[in-house]
C-alpha cells in the first residue's frame, strides 16, 4: 500500500481499526470513531447525513459494504489535532473508490468529524432502473427500435420523409407494469419475472409516447405488484429520493419518480390506485397526475385493483406534463364532456377540514399560507367519512388484488417481501360478503365525492408530511402508509383526476399540494396548477 505522508501519533491505528471494523460491518466501533454530536457529516453520492444520530442509522440500515483492500493513502496534517485522510481503494469485485475523512482529536482520541464517500460508479442503479439502453427503445413510433438506427439517439430509426413528434428527445422511464415489446413484465418481483412471457406489442400508454416522439430509457422499479406506496422493494431496495436523499422517495410508481428527480428521465409513465403516482410526486418535490379513470387506455397493463387503476405521469417541468396530457388527452372541452374548461381555472378552492386534521400540524399551516397566497376564493365542504372511503378502497381493491394474483402468491410462497405478502394475505381473508357490501357502499361513496365538485376543485396536501426517514422501520412506515390512504383515497373511491404539484417544503423535504377536480377535468386541472404554482410568477 502506498502512504503519502506522515501519521501523527494514534492516527494510524485508529484509521485501520475504522477500516477493519468497515470489512466486518462492526456498527459499535464505527460508531465509536466517528465523533459525537450533530455537527458530524457523512456525504456520498446519495447525499449528506448531519449529525451521529443520522450517521448511526444509516450505517445500521445498510447492511454492510463491499469488500475492498486500500492501496493507497495521503495524510495531510492540517493543524496539531486536525488531519486530512485520504483513501484509494481496490474492491475486490472490481472497480476503484475514494474516501476522504477529517479526523480530529479530542481528549487524545482521533475520530473522524466529516466523512465523504466516493464509490465506484455503477452500470446503473438497479433499485431505480430493472432494465436500461441508451435508450431501450427510440422515439418515432409503433415500430421504433426494429429497424436501422435503433438506439442511436434522438429520431433515429425514423423512415424516409418521417418528422420528430412532438416529445422528440424526452426521455421516458416505463414503471415495470408496463407491456414493452421485446420485454418482460416484471412487476418489481423477480420470481414473477423469471416465467413472464416476452411481450409482442407495446402497451397503448407506451406506444403513445412513442409515437409522439419520446424515447424509452428504461423500465423502472415498482414495489411488488404496485402494492405499497413506500418504494421499498424486498428485492431491487429502497429506491433513491432525488429530493431528499435521507428519506424515502415513495411508490409504488417509485423508480420512474427517482428516475426523473435524479435527472435520469424527463417523464415517468405510471399508475395510479390509491396515491402511486401523487405519494413519489410529493415526496421527491414532482408535477405528477392521476388521470380520470378509465380515461387513459390500461391495456397491456398488468392489473393491481381494475376498480381504481389509473395510467398518469411524472415530471419535473410542468409545461411538459401539460403537453404529454394534451397529447394522451385531446382538447379541454372534449374531456370534459361539455363543462367549461374556463371554469374550472377560475373555480373556488374546496377545503375540506378533515382532510386538514388528517395532515400533520407544519403541513396543515403550511398548506393554510400556500392557500392565502393565492387569493383565490375558498369554499368549505364536507366529505363522507375520510376513514369509510379508505376502508372502501382497502377491501374491493384487496379483493381485485387477490382475484389477479392471489392463485400465484400461494403457489410461490415466499417469493414476496414481507410487507407485500402480508397485504396479500389479509386480502385473501376477504369474504364475498365484505367484498359485496364493500361495492355497494363504493357506488354511493363515488356519487357523494362527485357531488362536492359542483362548483369547485378540491385542494389538500398530497401527503400527511415529508416522505419518512429510509432508516424508519417497518412500523413507522405502515403507519405513515394508513395515513396517506385517508386522504389520497378520496380520488381514488371517486375515479378523479388529481395532481400534485410541488409546492410546500417542510423539515429539509418537498410536500406536495394536490388538487382534485370533476371527472374528465385533467387537463383543465393541470392548467390551474401551473397557475397556482410558486414558480408561475417567474413563468409569466
Amino acid at each position: 500500500m502506498r502512504l503519502t505522508g506522515t501519521w501523527p501519533a494514534g492516527l494510524e491505528s485508529a484509521f485501520h481499526e475504522y477500516e477493519s471494523a468497515l470489512m466486518r460491518d462492526d456498527t459499535a466501533v464505527l460508531d465509536a470513531l466517528f465523533e459525537p454530536g450533530p455537527g458530524t457529516l457523512r456525504g456520498d453520492g446519495a447525499g449528506l447525513l448531519r449529525g451521529h444520530g443520522q450517521i448511526s442509522a444509516f450505517r445500521s440500515s445498510r447492511g454492510g459494504v463491499a469488500r475492498r483492500e486500500l492501496v493507497g493513502v495521503d495524510v495531510q496534517v492540517l493543524g496539531p489535532d486536525a488531519v486530512l485522510v485520504v483513501g484509494e481503494s481496490q474492491f475486490v469485485d472490481g472497480g476503484r473508490g475514494l474516501q476522504t475523512q477529517l479526523w480530529c482529536r479530542t481528549d487524545g482520541a482521533w475520530l473522524i468529524r466529516t466523512a465523504h464517500v466516493t464509490g465506484r460508479a455503477p452500470a446503473f442503479d438497479r433499485s431505480v432502473w430493472r432494465v436500461l439502453g441508451d435508450p431501450l427503445v427510440p422515439g418515432g413510433g409503433a415500430d421504433a427500435g426494429l429497424g436501422p438506427g435503433a438506439g442511436l439517439g434522438p429520431g433515429a430509426g425514423l423512415g424516409p420523409g418521417a418528422r420528430p413528434g412532438p416529445l422528440v428527445g424526452v426521455r421516458v422511464a416505463v414503471k415495470d407494469l408496463f407491456a414493452v415489446r421485446g420485454q418482460v413484465i416484471g412487476a418489481g418481483n423477480p420470481t414473477w419475472q423469471a416465467a413472464a412471457a416476452v411481450e409482442h406489442e407495446h402497451a397503448p400508454a407506451v406506444a403513445m409516447l412513442l409515437d409522439a416522439g419520446a424515447e424509452l430509457t428504461g423500465i423502472a422499479r415498482s414495489d411488488e405488484f404496485a402494492y405499497a406506496l413506500a418504494g421499498r422493494n424486498a428485492h431491487s431496495g429502497t429506491t433513491p429520493n432525488g429530493a431528499a436523499p435521507q428519506r424515502i422517495g415513495g411508490g409504488s410508481t417509485s423508480g420512474s419518480a427517482s428516475a426523473v428527480a435524479l435527472g435520469q428521465a424527463d417523464l415517468g409513465l405510471g399508475t395510479d390506485t390509491a396515491g402511486s403516482i401523487r405519494v413519489p410526486a410529493s415526496y421527491q418535490g414532482l408535477w405528477g397526475l392521476r388521470t380520470t379513470h378509465g380515461t387513459v387506455s390500461r391495456s397491456g397493463v398488468l392489473p393491481l385493483a381494475q376498480t381504481f387503476d389509473t395510467v398518469g405521469w411524472l415530471t419535473r417541468d410542468p409545461e411538459l406534463l401539460r403537453q404529454v396530457v394534451g397529447i394522451a388527452l385531446g382538447d379541454t372541452t372534449a374531456q370534459l364532456r361539455g363543462a367549461d374548461a374556463g371554469a374550472i381555472r377560475t373555480a373556488p378552492l374546496l377545503l375540506s377540514d378533515a382532510l386538514l386534521d388528517a395532515a400533520e400540524p407544519g403541513t396543515r399551516s403550511a398548506f393554510l399560507a400556500w392557500v392565502e397566497r393565492t387569493g383565490r376564493p375558498v369554499r368549505s365542504v364536507e366529505l363522507p367519512d375520510l376513514d369509510d372511503l379508505a376502508e372502501t378502497l382497502r377491501i374491493v381493491q384487496a379483493a381485485e388484488a387477490h382475484r389477479n394474483h392471489g392463485d400465484w402468491v400461494a403457489a410461490h410462497p415466499g417469493a414476496l417481501g414481507a410487507d407485500v405478502a402480508e397485504r396479500f394475505a389479509a386480502a385473501a381473508a376477504v369474504t364475498a360478503e365484505q367484498e359485496s357490501a364493500a361495492r355497494v357502499r363504493h357506488v354511493e361513496l363515488r356519487t357523494a365525492v362527485r357531488r362536492v365538485f359542483d362548483d369547485g376543485v378540491l385542494a389538500l396536501p398530497t401527503v400527511p408530511g415529508p416522505a419518512p426517514s429510509r432508516t424508519a422501520d417497518t412500523a413507522a412506515v405502515l403507519v405513515t402508509r394508513r395515513a396517506t390512504l385517508r386522504m389520497t383515497s378520496v380520488a381514488g373511491v371517486g375515479g378523479l383526476p388529481a395532481v400534485s404539484m410541488p409546492a410546500l417544503h417542510l423539515q429539509d423535504a418537498p410536500v406536495g399540494i394536490c388538487l382534485v377536480g370533476p371527472p374528465g377535468a385533467d387537463l383543465a386541472l393541470v392548467d390551474l396548477a401551473i397557475d397556482l404554482s410558486p414558480s408561475s410568477a417567474t413563468r409569466s
